[in-house]
């Protein structure tokens, strides 16, 4: 059984800047709370199967995560795959669904991103369920704060 939530967001940028902002890992550190640094593991444009690491300051500590693009359908929306075994975390699967639709009118748009915790047991399962708002928290912080930086 997973653990899910959802946060959605609407934006007064169009849809395909949101889209290019999202991938921009090297400009994340204009929006992303936290940010110590990201490391690609590939080079090149974005695209299915690039990788990296994600440091962030959490809680008064360092933790640096493995995130992997799992699918793209530009502009509509970005998959993307933290693989808990690979980092900090240590256990997990952590699963970031971002649907870009256009909003209500041609200056909007929706974000609407979704999340999915997967292959946790035994009390880290507990554990992950009381955790899920602060994931929900934590994800709404970066869309607000990306959106800021796009609509400046």
């Amino acid at each position: 059984m997973s653990i899910q939530f959802e946060v959605e967001r609407t934006a007064k940028v169009n849809q395909q800047d949101a889209y290019h902002a999202l991938l921009d890992i090297d400009h994340a550190e204009n929006w992303m709370q936290g940010l110590v640094k990201m490391q690609r593991l590939d080079e090149g444009p974005m695209k299915v199967g690039s990788e990296w690491h994600e440091t962030r300051k959490m809680y008064g500590a360092k933790a640096t995560e493995h995130f992997e693009v799992i699918q793209l359908d530009e502009p509509n929306k970005i998959v993307l795959r933290c693989d808990g075994t690979k980092g900090t975390t240590g256990k997990g699967e952590y699963i970031y669904t971002c649907i870009i639709a256009p909003g209500d009118d041609t200056t909007q748009t929706k974000i609407s991103l979704h999340g999915e915790i997967n292959k946790l047991t035994g009390f880290t399962k507990f554990f992950g369920k009381m955790m899920a708002g602060t994931f929900k928290k934590a994800c709404a912080k970066d869309l607000d704060k990306l959106i800021d930086y796009l609509e400046k």
